[in-house]
């Protein structure tokens, strides 16, 4: 919608062509930080016991966390594409999301250092296998999805159907001499 136009319009939905990659991500991420989160509670559980199998948890679960928040901020700040404010907005949702994991972080570091169940040892490390599970998949995603090297972009010529005036491109009959 124009602001100001005597006839607003609701602009048609346009999807962003990273929305499908982040929805990817999200997706694989989840699956991955599952079979890690599994893997970790198995590996913890028999390394030291319940403490060692909640420290892995909780460990992949921050690591998922962080991951979510990034795609999400961004899918998030997405539906505000084609509004005159879209940029400004995009980085404010993106920052957000930054400042969001950034206080989570030191949360979790406050709560979590004094814990009696907490085994720092496999609770780092748990981070560390979901920090590198979020990249693979990101890494994994990215190569693997197809997306124009120009996109989201209306160029001059780019018409909808329809929306050329009547006769422009009749071809007219040559007349006999």
């Amino acid at each position: 919608m124009t602001i100001g136009s005597p006839n607003p319009q609701p602009q048609p939905a346009v999807e962003v062509s990273s929305n499908p990659i982040l929805r990817a991500v999200l997706r694989w991420g989840a699956i991955v930080m599952g079979a890690l989160a599994v893997l970790g509670a198995v590996i913890g559980f028999l390394v030291d016991g319940p403490n060692g199998l909640w420290s892995a948890l909780v460990g992949i679960i921050l690591g998922g966390v962080f991951l979510a928040i990034t795609a999400a901020s961004i899918l998030i700040a997405n539906r505000f594409f084609g509004t005159d404010l879209y940029v400004p907005i995009f980085f404010g949702i993106v920052l957000g999301g930054w400042i969001v994991k950034f206080v989570l972080f030191l949360v979790a570091v406050l709560v979590l250092r004094e814990q009696p169940w907490v085994n720092p040892v496999i609770m780092f490390l748990a981070i560390v296998f979901g920090v590198l599970g979020s990249l693979a998949v990101d890494a994994l995603v990215l190569m693997r999805m197809r997306m124009p090297n120009v996109s989201d972009v209306a160029l001059p010529g780019d018409e909808l159907e329809g929306d050329e005036p009547e006769g422009e491109n009749e071809t007219q009959a040559p007349s006999g001499s």
